[in-house]
């Protein structure tokens, strides 16, 4: 990869330019979203790729560039509670409450869409999922462009999302405009997705944003929806997503018959001269710190050359819930010791 010096913070790589975050190439990336390009940026989930919300051609872009299918909707992100009302055309109940108790966050509400966002954003259905991001460079971005942003993860679609500046480029360089290196990621996994639309609020996609923490805040019920067929009104529900290249099987089951199969599992590659990764063989990590690491060490196995990864289960409580959520999509088999 070609790194060219152009001036004070300020590289391009392969044609994709690698921002510092200071004022000039923040300034300089809202110039670009407000003429149409795609921006990565870094958030307090994972590295968002981001154009202009309502426009539609720069949208078209990011499925273009990620290879992401159509019908797979995007987060609109906004940088202050008034964009909201450019965003959704009105706040069910509970929106408020959510927004005033979680926002900024990483809490992304499905509301209905109003008319400033183009179908290409929401995949053409009525809803639209809206977040504010509570990191720093992200906001100024959001601000200075000043228009809501749409972003999906600066990543290839099915691939780990990306949580460094270094991993936006290992699968877009020189295919984006620009970068906004923020350094790591501090939660390390996608928002939480709260659907408002519906009679009951219904998390579409867990994370950080837990739905005990949901729940209190609205004072009810909050279901937590299963497998998704048809259109999907949330990322991340209805296809494969942040899979490695080598194979992932999770295995699950009660710990000690667990640990024996993946140690069992590890001699029988080995002797077949396999690379095997393990993922999580540290049962009493903190979930938070579990989210944090994943994404970084499913892309780790790939610059390894890992030829199969054994990954373990986590107990699926608070921040453990995305983790497992995630490690399901990215798996090629799920094993029950």
């Amino acid at each position: 990869m070609m790194i060219k010096n152009m001036s004070k913070g300020f590289h391009s790589i392969t044609g994709t330019f690698l921002l510092q975050p200071h004022g000039k190439a923040i300034a300089r990336a809202a110039d670009i979203i407000r003429r149409g390009g795609l921006v990565a940026f870094p958030t307090e989930t994972v590295y968002g790729l981001g154009a202009a919300a309502t426009d539609a051609a720069a949208v078209r872009r990011i499925f273009q560039v990620k290879g992401r299918p159509a019908d797979n909707p995007l987060i609109v992100h906004v940088s202050a509670k008034e964009q909201l009302y450019v965003v959704a055309a009105s706040l069910p109940e509970g929106a408020a409450e959510l927004v005033d108790r979680f926002w900024p966050g990483p809490l992304s509400l499905v509301l209905p869409r109003s008319s400033a966002i183009p179908d290409e954003v929401s995949a053409g259905l009525p809803t639209v999922a809206v977040r504010m991001p509570s990191h720093p460079v992200a906001l100024r971005l959001i601000a200075r462009a000043g228009v809501p942003i749409a972003a999906p993860s600066a990543n290839r679609s099915g691939r780990p999302s990306p949580t460094m500046a270094s991993h936006v480029l290992a699968d877009l360089a020189g295919r984006i405009d620009a970068v906004i290196d923020g350094g790591p990621c501090p939660v390390g996994v996608e928002s939480t997705v709260l659907d408002l639309t519906g009679a009951v609020p219904l998390i579409l996609r867990p994370g950080a944003i837990t739905a005990e923490a949901i729940a209190k805040c609205l004072g009810r019920a909050v279901e937590i929806a299963g497998k998704y067929s048809g259109k999907p009104p949330s990322p991340g529900m209805k296809y494969r997503h942040y899979s490695p290249r080598a194979p992932l099987l999770l295995i699950t089951g009660p710990p000690a018959r667990r640990e024996k199969l993946i140690a069992a599992l590890k001699r029988h590659y080995q002797r077949r001269n396999l690379k095997v990764g393990l993922l999580m063989p540290d049962q009493s990590v903190d979930p938070a710190v579990a989210a944090r690491r994943l994404y970084r060490a499913l892309r780790a196995f790939d610059q390894q050359g890992a030829d199969l990864i054994l990954a373990q289960e986590i107990p699926a409580v608070g921040l453990g819930a995305a983790v497992m959520n995630r490690l399901a999509k990215a798996a090629t088999r799920i094993i029950k010791a």
